[in-house]
């Protein structure tokens, strides 16, 4: 009995003949959970955009729970290889398993998302496939384990290109991880630009401001950071409220937020909104955009909050002040400094004209630089070289100039 098995077949199909000639290439994440990060939200829009420019896409997770929202009208065949650990028995029969869908399936490329993807899949993709392999790195090795980062360095020549999300992380995986700089590229994320200019802002009370960050409640995020910094602007700006958006992925830390809001008198002035289904209704009922990280790879809701044509406040962490141009669409703070965000904040606060004029400027590049078609653009020219074997050194350098 196969351990791979089908969660949805929605999409293309082999026995389609127009599907049969398209270079197929498989997405594997290491788990689809209840609330989506921005890593799931991104495959799936990969894979919903692939068939555009013309390459079949599947996907393979090793866990889905059953209520996760990227099961729902999924953009491609889903499949699940259960997978509780990459070293056990069970893996190496799962090993076996995977090189025989890729022969079946007719992989030519696959690339990995998350650790277990990278290393795990990868390894066998490379040992037991002609595939060629892609690593997708998003973030600066947060949730790495020591044995990762020893993973990581052994392997370091296994990929046949990385995607980085970032300049920062693209510098991390050839300091940190030790790959090869011509093999490590940068492409941002994109996003339709066309979308977020049909959405118009809702009418609001006379004087009403709103300050809002959205990420799902992890502490990473800072959220901590934002309400502190808040507690301190409200008895200047008693008409401004702030808002929190993201669902509960880390309860204790939550509970944390919830009590931090009742000691600082908070109460009436923050809510936490949750996991918001509709960004655009939420972001266009906001004036400033806040997003108080620890750590990030590339921020998606800051490209998306430039695109709403919100002045971003931004911690100088990963790839934030790549979005962000500090002084023309936001301002870059410090992170972990509550006082110097909450003096960002206020400055846009007290000068109405400056946030509009970074609101529009923010758009202008989200325009200009992190578009569906440049982020798809850049993908595929390297899948085409890679198939065509006509990937080489010159390849990074070709790709950033785009």
């Amino acid at each position: 009995m196969s351990m791979i098995t089908a969660l949805s077949l929605n999409g293309s199909s082999l026995e389609d003949p127009k599907d049969a000639a398209l270079a197929h290439v498989l997405l594997v994440l290491d788990q689809f959970p209840k609330t989506l990060g921005g890593g799931e939200r991104v495959v799936l829009k990969l894979a919903s955009l692939l068939p555009k420019y013309g390459y079949r896409a599947s996907i393979l997770t090793f866990a889905a729970h059953p209520e996760s929202s990227g099961l729902e009208s999924p953009p491609c065949p889903i499949y699940l290889l259960p997978l509780q650990r990459t070293y056990d028995l069970s893996a190496i029969r799962g090993a076996f398993e995977l090189r025989r869908f890729l022969k079946e399936q007719r992989i030519q490329i696959v690339q990995t998302f998350f650790e277990s993807s990278d290393l795990w899949a990868g390894f066998v993709t490379k040992a037991m496939s002609d595939a060629k392999l892609i690593w997708s790195r998003r973030d600066m090795g947060i949730l790495r384990e020591s044995k990762h980062h020893v993973a990581y360095r052994l392997m370091s020549r296994l990929p046949d290109r990385v995607f980085a999300v970032s300049e920062e992380v693209r510098q991390h995986c050839v300091v940190v991880d030790r790959i090869d700089a011509s093999r490590v590229q940068t492409i941002y994320n994109g996003i339709d630009v066309a979308h977020w200019n049909a959405t118009s802002k809702p009418p609001k009370r006379t004087g009403e401001l709103v300050v809002a960050t959205v990420g799902n409640i992890r502490r990473v995020k800072g959220h901590d950071v934002f309400i502190k910094a808040a507690a301190s602007i409200v008895s200047r700006f008693p008409n401004v409220s702030f808002s929190i958006a993201g669902g509960v992925l880390e309860p204790a830390y939550f509970a944390e937020l919830q009590e931090l809001v009742r000691d600082l008198g908070l109460s009436n002035h923050l809510h936490f909104a949750g996991g918001i289904t509709n960004l655009h209704e939420y972001l266009s009922a906001t004036d400033i955009f806040v997003l108080p990280s620890r750590s990030e790879g590339f921020s998606n809701a800051i490209v998306e909050a430039m695109a709403a044509s919100l002045p971003v406040v931004a911690t100088d962490v990963g790839g934030n002040a790549e979005a962000v141009q500090d002084g023309v669409s936001g301002l870059i703070v410090p992170s972990e400094d509550p006082k110097a965000l909450a003096v960002a904040i206020t400055r846009l606060l007290t000068d109405p004209s400056m946030a509009l004029e970074m609101g529009m400027a923010g758009k202008k590049l989200a325009a200009e630089k992190f578009t569906t078609e440049a982020m798809m653009r850049q993908v595929t020219l390297v899948y085409a070289r890679l198939l065509t074997g006509a990937a080489s050194a010159d390849t990074v350098s070709d790709q950033r100039a785009d």
